[in-house]
């Protein structure tokens, strides 16, 4: 089993977040096929984009948005140097919810 990255200093290892972005590009034609309980992925930007983000994708591969700036400048660094990050949908509102509160996932850092 690879050995992860040292993770980075005062930031949680399993934390709660929204999923911002769901509105763009056809991505919310997906969201109703998201469940509470459904393990979602986590996917770091490359290296050559010029704001990476961590987005996060159905099974499928379909994306349905990314994390906050504020999560994805630092766990974008760290999960492209081999962390890893699961996430698991905790609650999916309603159309009547904003969008960028509509998912809300638990996050879980493999350290």
């Amino acid at each position: 089993m690879p050995i992860a990255p040292p993770f980075p200093a005062g930031r949680p290892t399993c934390f709660r977040s929204t999923v911002h972005g769901t509105i763009f590009a056809g991505r919310d034609q997906h969201i109703d096929a998201v469940r509470d309980g459904d393990m979602l992925q986590l996917i770091a930007d490359p290296p050559v984009q010029s704001k990476p983000e961590v987005w996060v994708h159905l099974d499928s591969g379909d994306p349905i948005g990314h994390l906050p700036d504020e999560i994805g400048c630092w766990l974008w660094r760290w999960m492209l140097s081999g962390g890893v990050a699961e996430a698991r949908v905790l609650r999916v509102g309603g159309a009547d919810v904003p969008s960028w509160r509509r998912i809300v996932l638990e996050v879980v850092c493999r350290i």
